[in-house]
């Protein structure tokens, strides 16, 4: 029925179009609560978890939505009852701001990949936190995706990131500081040594005065590029741990084109979905590697085959794109398919959750009981052979 019929309708509108259309739907089924009880039945796993403890949180299963798809907290209610780990709104600035000029969003479905220059459309901070005040006794963890506005000069980042952490850390699980989108002019050289050290020390200060009204520092972590150098990124863990912070996301779009064939590579923007791919693993596990698994990653990559890699916590990452970087994934991180992924999130880009490439709800639950079961039958195997290895 999708494949033949949803689709088809979907992808007649164009991605925005589709992305607002899916977002007022599940926003809409938010308001029945016997809607919201059968989609959490038609939805619930066959297999609860594997759970993913990570920065002092215990994510109910590795799948979580990423930033980009529900900017305003409207579907937070619906998407919640799809079955995700998590959910991570946003990204939200201070002030409203309109984004970048239309058209910003282009499908290249042949490539498996979506262009997108949406430049953090929103509606400011206060209505977004209008929003997460109304979800009361939420049971799943929630997540806000932090970026400046478009109009703050780069030496003023951190006032807007200062103010939106003292906004938000009362209301969320964790929050992400976003310095890698390429759709805001200037926004990626945040993610220098001396720029980003500056900017998590001003955060980490904050965060700190918020502990006396929540009682706990909230966990917050740092969303990376994809098209930063090794010694690049070197230098912005440096800066992230130096200043406390609790983990790291890898990775954002990619401003790269090599490999694209479509003519829409032409278009600025960043590049999600397939070619994302192998750059976006690799990054994964060079911080695994350098951090020596001490620094949660969160992998950022839409997932395109839940039986494409094999997810699992003690995963080793595949199809490096360098192999002196192989190192196995960390326990705490389940590896990205592709684009926007604890430990993996899913991201829906704007064309839409069910108007894009990315598999659709009742096909993705079927895939995830698949994986979950071959990832028991594999972790048994594998204890077979080290019981043999241990008799040799």
């Amino acid at each position: 029925m999708y494949r033949s019929i949803a689709r088809p309708l979907f992808f007649k509108l164009n991605p925005e179009a589709a992305h607002h259309l899916t977002v007022n739907m599940l926003r809409l089924a938010g308001f029945f609560p016997p809607v919201i009880s059968l989609m959490r039945l038609f939805f619930a796993p066959a297999h609860p978890g594997p759970q993913v403890k990570a920065f002092g949180l215990t994510f109910p299963n590795p799948v979580g939505l990423a930033a980009g798809y529900d900017k305003e907290g409207l579907a937070a209610k619906g998407l919640a009852s799809l079955g995700f780990g998590h959910l991570e709104l946003g990204t939200v600035t201070p002030r409203p701001q309109p984004g970048n000029p239309s058209p910003r969003v282009f499908r290249i479905p042949a490539e498996q990949a979506v262009i997108n220059r949406m430049g953090f459309p929103n509606r400011g901070a206060p209505a977004l936190a209008a929003s997460l005040a109304k979800l009361k006794n939420r049971r799943y963890i929630l997540g806000v995706n932090l970026g400046k506005n478009k109009t703050t000069p780069l030496e003023d980042a951190g006032q807007d990131y200062q103010s939106l952490v003292q906004t938000f850390a009362p209301l969320a699980d964790y929050l992400a500081v976003n310095v890698s989108s390429p759709n805001t002019p200037g926004l990626r050289q945040l993610q220098s040594r001396q720029a980003l050290q500056s900017l998590l020390d001003g955060i980490a200060a904050q965060r700190q005065q918020s502990v006396a009204a929540i009682g706990h520092p909230v966990p917050i972590l740092v969303k990376l590029a994809p098209d930063l150098s090794w010694a690049e990124i070197d230098d912005a863990l440096a800066a992230i741990q130096s200043s406390g912070m609790d983990g790291v996301i890898a990775t954002n779009t990619t401003v790269e084109r090599t490999g694209l064939a479509s003519p829409l590579g032409a278009e600025a923007g960043g590049l999600s979905g397939l070619p994302l791919r192998q750059r976006s693993t690799a990054v994964v596990r060079y911080i695994y590697q350098h951090t020596q698994g001490k620094l949660p990653i969160v992998g950022v990559g839409g997932i395109m085959s839940a039986i494409t890699n094999r997810l699992h916590q003690r995963l080793k990452v595949e199809n490096p794109a360098d192999d002196s970087k192989n190192a196995p994934a960390p326990p705490n991180c389940v590896v990205p398919l592709a684009r926007h992924n604890v430990a993996a999130s899913i991201e829906m880009p704007a064309s839409g959750l069910f108007g894009d490439i990315h598999t659709p709800p009742a096909k993705f639950e079927q895939r995830r009981r698949i994986l979950f079961n071959r990832l028991h039958s594999d972790e048994a195997a594998d204890q077979h052979r080290h019981h043999d290895q241990q008799h040799n």
